[in-house]
């Protein structure tokens, strides 16, 4: 498998640097084909090109374990592909992580030069300072609180939570309230971004708790709430921003085209 044997030189790649990896430590992990492929339990990375160090483990059985809250998934014996499992390993302590991270290959080191940043006291003022404009440390979305807010209306919480972030985020909420800045913006969410239950809009971003989605919003409506939210969490405080004018709002909103294609099934 072409690209399990690209896994294994990268593995031992980055398990023979002391600087990323020592020892058994660290993972990396690769979803193909329904199959998850991670570092066994124990294993070195840096044996990776001679020795068979991977674990197969069903990704989908796993992800429905995980959504049901089952034990298993704290070990993950019961999620191995035996017939892909010739070692007879045990997957990594990790794997759920691995699992739940949507990205097809996924690398976990022990990098030195972060565990030195993080054993400091004052870690949060110094990466603040060397971090400044990128968002390394959102607060989540308070899950808690939107399920009670919901309750009881046609709302429900945002599925994906990197789209919570246009609520928790105070920059990019200030950045999106009130101005529209490319068209998309405009066609899915109207005009700034409403921060209101009682405002009846498609999405909400409620303040420091989280965003919702209305139970009748288009299909499109959360991916042009996250690509806002990731579009104004990559632009600096300080970055000068060109936002649509009235004029272009009402060409747009307006343009023929565009209201045929609001006419299309999603």
């Amino acid at each position: 498998m072409v690209e399990l044997d690209s896994l294994r030189r990268l593995s031992a790649r980055a398990g023979s640097d002391p600087l990323l990896v020592q020892a058994a430590g660290g993972n990396t992990s690769l979803k193909s084909d329904g199959v998850m492929w991670i570092k066994a339990s124990g294993t070195w990375l840096k044996d990776a090109l001679t020795r068979d160090i991977f674990v197969a483990v069903d990704h989908a059985a796993l992800m429905q374990a995980l959504a049901r809250n089952d034990p298993g998934c704290e070990t993950c014996p019961d999620f191995v592909r035996t017939d892909l499992n010739a070692s007879g390993l045990r997957p990594s302590i990790e794997t759920t992580v691995h699992a739940l991270m949507p990205q097809r290959v996924v690398v976990h080191v022990h990098c030195v030069n972060t565990i030195a940043w993080a054993v400091r006291s004052d870690a949060a003022e110094r990466l603040s300072e060397r971090l400044a404009g990128f968002t390394w440390a959102a607060s989540p979305a308070d899950r808690d609180a939107l399920a009670k807010l919901c309750a009881g209306t046609p709302y429900r919480p945002a599925a994906d939570d990197s789209t919570h972030a246009l609520a928790t985020d105070a920059l990019a909420l200030r950045r999106g309230r009130d101005k529209v800045f490319y068209p998309d913006h405009v066609v899915f969410l109207g005009v700034g971004v409403a921060t209101s239950l009682a405002s009846g809009a498609p999405l909400v971003a409620l303040p420091g708790v989280g965003v919702v989605i209305r139970d009748d919003a288009k299909p499109a409506i959360e991916p042009m709430g996250r690509c806002l939210a990731d579009v104004m969490r990559r632009v600096k405080e300080e970055d000068p921003l060109v936002a649509l004018t009235a004029s272009d709002i009402d060409r747009l909103v307006n343009w023929d085209a565009e209201k045929y294609r609001q006419t299309l099934k999603p």
